[in-house]
């Protein structure tokens, strides 16, 4: 695999190559990822699996038209011919008036922040082996525990390299380790499953295998004999593993791209209150070792960390270029790049500030209500927010968690949801969108 340098170059000699075809600008990512993962079932091994990418994607500007084009053969020859298709395409393509790169004066110039990213570690078959075969161990060793759907654990390392025509070339790599199990409780037409795993940029980082199965193991036998839920309002309590979904809904909602098509259920709330007093949602690029932290974003411009929501107001939108500019706005710092196409927007850790109070008194006033530890199916539509997921979980009764219950769907409206909102003090960071446990008033419980 080459260097960050090493790719940072290719990466700008394409570009280069591009200008010298009669290119009015380009940019040019280049991504190289090496991955190795290992699955166990019932203590054998069952698969090894390894893969190894080196891709480069090309975009170039022939005044307001662009195209873009990638490849995996990195030979010379090729090389040429896609400099050549590229510019050719873009001669051919209808212009766009918010097209081009990202403003020369925002891009980021000096050292790149060196975020702790990459371990320069690569683990063994055998290490991975033994840790899936840890995780799976530990899980089924749980009273109750009657079958195994198996343990994996896999390490990558990645290089990530930008280079634009007009001043900006920088890479990046960042490893990636994970361990996990998943188990079947019960037996026959009473068996439950549940899984749990741990992911980490660092290798020493990862939470030890035999603490993950042993988790696993314990949600599994937990979830056994689900009771049936009366249909009506009720309270919905989100743990912390699903609860970031809901986060994730507003992010889809306030990116560039559904505000300039209209397509968003907080079109006109920029500024205004759309969670409850006192939630605050951030989102840190910087963050040491985090998932999905980042030294610059899919157009060169710097990353710094923001408040979305503070105090449960809508501080911004998500910003590539294109999108700022159609809206007459900058950039904001959050464009996102593959290989292929042009950027679009993503976030990187974000996370909702813990509440003041513990689990237990969240819920103690909950006569009746519903702890959900599994969503499934549906989500949040784009447009309206209307909101409907398939759910597990158990019943909250006298502010207690208490037996499990399955088959039943949740419904409201997200708009609605977020304004009913309140955060336990719970937060951990395992995911990349993290939340603390989340109490959502006046939704609507059907059962299945």
């Amino acid at each position: 695999m080459l260097t960050p340098d090493q790719a940072r170059d290719r990466a700008h000699d394409i570009v280069q190559r591009a200008r010298a075809a009669g290119a009015d600008a380009a940019d040019a990512v280049f991504a190289a990822d090496a991955a190795l993962d290992v699955s166990i079932r019932l203590g054998k091994l069952e698969d090894i699996g390894r893969s190894e990418s080196e891709d480069l994607g090309l975009r170039v500007f022939v005044g307001q038209r662009s195209a873009s084009v990638s490849t995996s053969d990195l030979s010379t020859a090729a090389m040429d011919a896609l400099v050549e298709r590229a510019v050719a395409m873009a001669r051919e393509a209808p212009e766009d008036p918010w097209a081009g790169l990202a403003p020369a004066d925002r891009l980021l110039h000096g050292i790149i922040p060196m975020l702790g990213l990459d371990d320069g570690g690569e683990a063994s078959p055998e290490q991975l082996r033994d840790a899936a075969l840890e995780a799976e161990d530990a899980a089924r060793a749980v009273p109750g525990v009657s079958n195994s759907e198996g343990g994996g654990a896999s390490a990558s390392r990645s290089v990530w390299a930008l280079a634009t025509s007009h001043g900006f070339a920088g890479a990046y790599a960042a490893t990636g380790y994970g361990v996990s199990a998943s188990v079947l409780a019960g037996e026959g037409g009473n068996m439950q499953r549940d899984y749990a795993h741990s992911s980490a940029r660092l290798r020493a980082h990862l939470e030890a295998p035999e603490a993950i199965g042993r988790r696993a193991g314990e949600q599994a036998v937990a979830r056994l004999n689900p009771g049936r839920l009366v249909s009506g309002p009720t309270t919905i309590v989100y743990d912390r593993r699903v609860g970031g979904s809901l986060v994730g809904h507003m992010l889809g909602a306030i990116s560039g791209q559904a505000i300039t098509r209209k397509t968003s259920f907080l079109l006109d709330s920029l500024g205004s209150q759309v969670f409850a007093h006192g939630i605050t949602i951030r989102d840190d690029p910087h963050r040491p070792h985090g998932l999905r932290s980042r030294p610059f974003d899919g157009e060169g411009l710097p990353v710094s960390p923001s408040d979305i929501i503070e105090d449960g107001m809508l501080e911004r939108w998500l910003l590539d270029s294109a999108s700022a500019r159609q809206l007459g706005l900058e950039p904001t710092g959050h464009a996102a790049r593959g290989v292929g196409g042009g950027p679009g927007v993503s976030t990187s850790n974000v996370f909702m500030e813990p509440g003041h109070v513990p689990l237990e008194t969240l819920i103690a006033d909950i006569e009746s209500g519903v702890y959900v530890t599994e969503l499934m199916g549906g989500g949040a539509n784009g447009v309206t927010g209307d909101y409907s997921r398939g759910a597990a979980g158990f019943r909250i009764e006298n502010g207690q968690i208490t037996t499990p219950v399955a088959e039943f769907t949740i419904a409201g409206n997200v708009k609605d949801m977020f304004l009913a909102m309140t955060p336990a003090n719970d937060l951990e960071f395992r995911y990349g969108v993290n939340v603390p446990t989340l109490r959502v008033e006046g939704m609507t419980v059907a059962s299945g």
